[in-house]
């Protein structure tokens, strides 16, 4: 009884001692998880959908939202945390590293922020971590390689920077590795080769440099590899190229380089996402890619990739996205280089297919018309493909995007292709398309693009586009278009682009051009368009770029254009228009370029606003004008009409003459140079009417300026009668720099011209160059190299096309922008280009073109009067008369010298003024040129 009893009292202990531990570790396990949960709720900021806020003690922590309890051995610890998609804003509280039996935190898809704290590494049981597509910043801590369970850890889409920890190689069950887009820097870490579970490595978007190491090729469950955006460079490793479990390979957007190799397609026989575009991988195209029967996506566009396409894709029915543009693949000659078009109707699933910017050549294969009735993207400009479009297009049914511009397809657009109902794109520019534009494509009522510049189509424009209701862009520019322009385009409502410039339309431009409200760009330019310009484009409030130059308008400026006020580029030039510059132009201060030349304008040019920046405004041209100039110059005579005298008499009454006057005398009071215009005296006095009158009086130049010679008109029609050949033009070049060289170094003050432009260079009667107007010219102390002399008026350093870029951005004048207005004038000589020519827009230049034609060759850039050079009237009679060698080393040597030329009008018109020539350095240059040429052309010696 007694042992009863005994044996009773030591279970009753032991079972309160139970009761009492169980109580005790509920306790504890409360207090932690329900604190930790607590301290994560006091980092939340916001809380749109009362997600955490709903966390309290009317409910215990097991059943608040985002939370899962759980196990059997321990019931009431924390072991998910999942509010993914919350909405939640705040940073990550260090206490969550107490939750120490959590095995998957999901917080994606928040706005969380601030570093990810150092306390996750205590979640050693931690088997999912996803922190993907919040605001997270700071660095990856290193320590939480400790949490060696992780099988799936996600960073995507956060801020974070710094390299990658070189620990993260040492988790042996991961399977997915996810930090792609953010801003990490450095190498991908060798020591990934070891994560011997990985199938899934993301990490696209961020900044690593360096090379993708090698031991890449040793993750044998590998998937997915996505490197793409990065800065990865050297040679991708073939070892990748042997995981044959690889499903997709992304390296987008890289450095990298290397083969393709042969066996490609056997070695990776389960790769269905092939992305490697831009990058700069050589070679062809394997063959055996054709194998790869799961391929949805094959993207290789902008690489150096060559030689024919010889995949036969017609076992590849799940391809949806073809792209191998922008390579260097095909031939360029007639042949089958698009053969492999007909293996691709197989491909039921294609939806894109981009082959532009190519060296394909041959027809286009009928077969294309066949292709996937899924296709919605078929482009293929910038190649040489040719032959006609072929009829039955319209069988592509899905098809929104057509792009077969710049290449040699040639015939009428066929009227199928009207039938392209979901097309919104159809851009055929710079073929040879003849015919009329077909009425049938007034049926394309999703249409937003159509692009037909470029060809030789004719006719009139069908009023079927009307139709086009959706049309923003509309151009037909550089074709043979003839007749009036319909008014049924401007019922095309939406249009914000609209250019119908190089054709033949003829009368004036419809008034229903205000309809075109929302129009952006109008360019009607080189057409035979005549009358006044339409007040109703006044209503075109969202007008950017305004373009009508080379037309028989005429007429005055409209008022109604002043309500214009977000223009950038307005060119009338080349017109008939009469009356003064508007005051309202004063006040566009958005605009970039403004070119009102060679029209019939007359009084005063306004000095406000846009006027006050050389460099966009170009009024020249224009002989009544006033004002872009302080004074008019006469012809006259003196000693009883014996010598002619070029007289410049100054506007007083306008701000800035006196100055320039007085610029201009002080100049010219003590300095003498051959190639100088020479003052012959000086007038400051009283008129007649009690008005200070100032002149200077020069001596005359029977030849005119430089710019009558370079771009010789008569009553507008090219005047074949003025030609400067080869010679003349390099000795005038170096009449030009030696007086700079002068000016600039061997004067007892420095002069600064400012204003190197044609018009400025008179010639005599032997054709020498003589360098005029000074009168915003500005003299520096060689001491101080300070302005000692004011210019003639405040801000202007030069003229549209000619002034230095430094000039523009407040600089001040020196040496270095006379020496750039010069190299623009030299290239203008030998090229025959002005510089404010209409094919020099946005960022391309003079100069740039000129650059480029040094490393293609001179021959595309040369004025087309300098060639041949055998027929040049002097240098057939005088210099090849005497030449006692080949007439083609002749030319070779003129060629070698025109390419140097070249070579110093681009040295001197660098951007940087401490990368242009010493003025110098351009006289002894030019000057061996003209000794070399002359040696050769007199005495047929070869300076080798």
């Amino acid at each position: 009884m007694s042992m009863f009893l005994s044996s009773l009292r030591t279970n009753a202990i032991l079972l309160l001692w139970c009761s009492y531990m169980s109580l005790a570790h509920l306790s504890e396990s409360n207090g932690t998880d329900r604190l930790a949960l607590l301290a994560f709720k006091a980092h939340i900021t916001n809380d749109p959908f009362h997600v955490v806020s709903s966390w309290n003690d009317s409910v215990p922590y097991c059943k608040w939202l985002g939370i899962v309890c759980g196990g059997r051995r321990h019931p009431n610890r924390v072991r998910v945390l999942n509010l993914q998609s919350s909405g939640l804003v705040g940073s990550l509280a260090p206490e969550i590293g107490n939750l120490s039996f959590l095995r998957d935190i999901s917080l994606q898809n928040n706005s969380f922020y601030g570093e990810i704290p150092q306390e996750v590494s205590f979640l050693l049981r931690l088997r999912y971590l996803f922190l993907y597509n919040n605001s997270f910043e700071g660095e990856i801590p290193p320590n939480i390689s400790h949490c060696s369970n992780l099988i799936e850890l996600s960073f995507g889409r956060n801020k974070i920077v710094g390299k990658i920890p070189i620990e993260l190689g040492s988790f042996s069950k991961l399977r997915l590795l996810s930090f792609h887009e953010n801003r990490l820097t450095g190498q991908i870490p060798p020591s990934f080769g070891n994560l011997s579970s990985l199938d899934t490595l993301s990490a696209g978007y961020n900044s690593f440099s360096g090379s993708i190491p090698n031991a890449f090729g040793q993750l044998t469950r590998l998937y997915i590899l996505a490197l793409g955006g990065n800065k990865l460079s050297d040679t991708f490793p073939p070892s990748i190229y042997n995981i044959s479990s690889l499903g997709v390979l992304d390296v987008y957007d890289n450095q990298l380089q290397g083969n393709l190799p042969p066996n490609l397609g056997f070695n990776l026989p389960n790769l269905f996402g092939f992305q490697i575009a831009a990058n700069q991988f050589h070679g062809s195209l394997p063959a055996s890619i054709s194998n790869l029967s799961n391929l949805k996506q094959i993207n290789v566009e902008r690489n150096n990739l060559t030689g024919k396409v010889a995949i036969h894709f017609g076992g590849l029915s799940r391809l949806n996205w073809l792209s191998l543009a922008d390579n260097h693949l095909g031939s360029g000659e007639a042949g089958d280089d698009l053969g492999f078009i007909n293996t691709l109707t197989n491909c039921s699933s294609l939806a894109k297919l981009w082959l532009g910017a190519n060296q394909f050549g041959g027809v286009l294969p009928n077969s294309i018309a066949n292709l996937s009735i899924q296709l919605r993207d078929l482009t293929m400009p910038l190649n040489q493909i040719s032959g006609k479009i072929p009829v039955h297009m319209e069988n592509l049914v899905s098809l929104q995007r057509l792009t077969l511009s710049y290449n040699l397809l040639e015939g009428i657009i066929p009227t199928s292709i009207g039938g392209l109902q979901m097309l919104n794109e159809l851009d055929l520019v710079g073929n040879g398309f003849t015919g009329q534009i077909p009425s049938s494509l007034g049926s394309l009522t999703r249409l937003i693009d159509l692009h037909l510049d470029g060809n030789r189509l004719h006719g009139k424009i069908p009023s079927s586009l009307q139709n086009c209701k959706n049309l923003l862009r509309l151009g037909l520019s550089g074709n043979s278009f003839n007749g009036v322009i319909p008014k049924e385009i401007f019922d095309i409502s939406q249009l914000i682009e609209l250019d119908l410039s190089r054709n033949y339309f003829i009368s004036s431009l419809p008034l229903e051009v205000g309809q075109l409200t929302n129009l952006e760009t109008l360019a009607v330019s080189e057409n035979m368009l005549s009358g006044e310009i339409p007040s109703t484009l006044g209503v075109c409030t969202s007008l950017v770029n305004l373009v009508m130059e080379s037309n028989l308008f005429q007429g005055s400026i409209p008022l109604s254009l002043s309500s214009l006020r977000g223009l950038q580029d307005l060119d009338l030039s080349n017109n008939n228009l009469s009356g003064p510059i508007p005051k309202y132009m004063e006040t566009f201060k958005y605009v970039q370029n403004l070119n009102l030349s060679f029209n019939h304008l007359e009084g005063e040019v306004p000095v406000g606003g846009v006027f006050g920046n050389f460099s966009a405004v170009s009024v020249i041209g224009n002989n009544k004008l006033c004002g872009g100039s302080l004074g008019c110059v006469y012809k006259g005579t003196l000693n009883h009409g014996e010598t002619i005298v070029a007289v410049k008499v100054f506007k007083i009454e306008q701000r800035g003459a006196s100055k320039s006057f007085m610029a201009e005398c002080e100049a010219l009071r003590n300095i003498r140079h051959r190639n100088l215009v020479k003052i012959l005296t000086s007038c400051s006095s009283i008129d007649f009417e009690g008005n200070n009158f100032k002149a200077l009086v020069y001596e005359f130049m029977p030849g005119g300026n430089l710019e009558e010679w370079l771009h010789p008109q008569k009553n507008g029609v090219l005047d074949e009668q003025r030609h400067l050949n080869f010679v003349q033009r390099l000795n005038i070049a170096i009449d030009i720099a030696s007086v700079l060289d002068y000016l600039h170094h061997h004067c007892h003050m420095q002069i600064i011209h400012c204003d190197i432009k044609p018009s400025n260079i008179l010639l005599d009667d032997d054709l020498t160059a003589h360098l005029g107007d000074l009168g915003i010219s500005r003299i520096l102390s060689k001491a101080t190299y300070r302005s000692q002399h004011h210019t003639s008026s405040i801000g202007i350093k030069g003229s549209i096309g000619y002034i230095a870029p430094e000039y523009g951005a407040g600089a001040t004048v020196s040496t270095h922008g006379d020496v750039y207005s010069y190299g623009i004038l030299l290239l203008e000589m030998f090229t025959g280009k002005r510089p404010t020519n209409e094919i020099f827009k946005d960022n391309f230049n003079l100069h740039n073109w000129a650059e480029m034609a040094l490393q293609d060759g001179v021959m595309a850039v040369l004025d087309p009067s300098l060639l041949p050079m055998e027929e040049d009237e002097e240098m057939s009679t005088e210099i090849v008369a005497k030449f006692t060698g080949s007439r083609r080393r002749m030319k070779d040597k003129m060629l070698d010298c025109l390419n140097s030329i070249i070579r110093i009008g681009v040295a001197c018109s660098a951007e940087s003024p401490c990368d242009r020539m010493h003025i110098n350095d351009v006289v002894k240059e030019l000057l061996q040129i003209r000794n070399v040429i002359l040696k050769s052309a007199f005495t047929g010696e070869n300076d080798q």
